[in-house]
């Protein structure tokens, strides 16, 4: 394996306004909405945790006060339960806490992802690092993280999660020309555009939200001007690093992820997410799978 910096840290983009969801999110981030019964942010925490990143930041707006609150200690609560005796609970309310190490960085102007990157660098500084979408939950048993990890190990640079999908849904994200490699889940990404017409996407395999990034990125992004909807796009940087040599902070590559990914971008969507974590728990799908069943035959 190349001598390349080990990735410790991971970024987490929380600045955007939730419009999809109010008026819920008027006085709640959406990043806190429940999954189940844990907000989703702390399911991208977890997973950047096991992924042997424990010191995360936080990249936050207005509003998101409640997202340090979830991850700081509660005594006032955990006294009462330790009182009650009920040490489940009392485990779940710490467990936040004990995850990693959570730093926060205010993004100040909704600038686009690309700004919101832009906001670590005075954390992260000179090495590689991860950033992880909320809107993007990947399943626990899918380590694609550790993966991507390891393919920045091998070839440097940065690493894309890229996910195939319908060909008349490629304008909703940012898709990629590709190269094979000699891996079957590795390739070399050639270009990117975000959100093409169907009729000029390059091809069908799209980036998610799971990042893997050289702080060369960094000084791209600072070059990098407003692009589509007038906000700064990551996507526009990693194009620019593509077709750097690794002495520059290229090249890309992409990890093609066929696991079980979650979207939580849209009511509808994270309709079918919280159904999915349901039907997946022991302690809820015995009793939640036969009443979905009669449910779904009661309304023909």
């Amino acid at each position: 394996m190349a001598d390349f910096d080990p990735v410790t840290k991971a970024v987490v983009p929380a600045a955007g306004l939730g419009t999809r969801f109010l008026p819920a999110t008027k006085a709640t981030p959406k990043e806190m909405l429940p999954i189940v019964d844990k907000p989703a942010i702390q399911y991208v925490v977890e997973e950047a945790a096991s992924a042997g990143l424990l010191d995360v930041l936080m990249v936050t707006g207005k509003n998101k006060r409640s997202i340090e609150d979830h991850f700081d200690r509660a005594y006032e609560l955990e006294d009462v339960l330790e009182a009650k005796g009920d040490e489940h609970r009392l485990s779940q309310v710490r467990e936040p806490a004990s995850l990693a190490t959570l730093h926060y960085v205010r993004q100040g102007e909704p600038k686009g992802l690309g700004h919101a990157v832009l906001c670590a660098k005075q954390h992260v500084g000179d090495h590689p690092f991860a950033c992880l979408l909320g809107d993007d939950l990947i399943d626990r048993r899918d380590p694609l993280l550790q993966r991507m990890i390891e393919v920045r190990g091998a070839y440097g640079g940065s690493v894309i999660a890229l996910m195939e999908v319908p060909r008349e849904q490629v304008s909703l994200y940012g898709v990629a020309t590709i190269e094979a490699t000699g891996e079957d889940d590795v390739v070399k990404v050639v270009d990117l555009v975000e959100k093409p017409p169907v009729e000029e996407a390059p091809s069908n395999w799209a980036i998610i939200g799971r990042y893997v990034l050289d702080p060369e990125v960094f000084a791209v992004l600072e070059e990098t001007p407003p692009g589509r909807g007038g906000e700064i796009q990551l996507t526009d940087a990693l194009r620019t690093l593509a077709g750097r040599d690794a002495d520059k902070g290229g090249p890309v590559h992409g990890v093609l992820f066929r696991g079980r990914r979650y979207d939580t971008g849209d009511k509808l969507d994270y309709l079918r997410t919280v159904v999915k974590f349901a039907a997946d728990r022991p302690d809820l799908a015995p009793d939640f799978l036969p009443w979905l069943r009669e449910f779904l035959d009661e309304i023909g």
